[in-house]
């Protein structure tokens, strides 16, 4: 046999030529593609596509709202280990406590921004992002007042009130 004739080789592939475009020599699709998808697919596709963008942006929005949770275990794990006595670690932690969820209160429509939807109702999650915010307020204002830090006493207000009215008595000499 010469070399180039005979037998075709196994592993050798026909190219089509590409400067003829008839349509007897274009390529046939490969399976599973279908040139014409029917306009009913592809309204459920985006459908679907919608509908679990928005179960996402749902499951999304109340994860943001119970992220201050884990924040208020720590910060409560931290103003433990600082103890009651009043010094420097101690006090930054409390303000620390106190600031975080004031700072999260005030960007509360910041951090819903990219829920926003009409389809997603992001009430419920912001309220319990406010609530959990709230107690970690109360839990660094419980801490300043362990600390002796709030004005609870009467005697802490005794710069306020008036000065007494003092009165003199003498002896037994009436003065004219």
């Amino acid at each position: 046999m010469e070399k180039g004739k005979g037998l075709a080789r196994r592993w050798a592939v026909e190219l089509h030529d590409a400067s003829s475009s008839s349509a007897s020599h274009a390529a046939p699709d490969p399976p599973g593609f279908t040139r014409s998808a029917p306009d009913a697919d592809d309204a459920a596709g985006a459908r679907q596509r919608k509908d679990s963008e928005t179960a996402w942006k749902a499951q999304k929005a109340w994860e943001v709202a119970q992220a201050p949770f884990k924040n208020l275990m720590m910060m409560g794990f931290m103003m433990w280990m600082a103890g009651s006595t009043v010094h420097l670690f101690s006090i930054g932690i409390t303000f620390s406590a106190l600031w975080q969820p004031i700072s999260a209160l005030r960007s509360v429509g910041k951090v819903f921004e990219p829920f926003k939807d009409p389809r997603v109702d992001t009430i419920a999650p912001k309220l319990l992002f406010i609530a959990l915010n709230l107690a970690a307020m109360g839990l660094g204002v419980w801490k300043l007042n362990t600390l002796g830090l709030l004005p609870t006493n009467p005697s802490d207000w005794v710069s306020s009130l008036a000065p007494a009215r003092v009165e003199y008595a003498g002896g037994g000499i009436p003065l004219i």
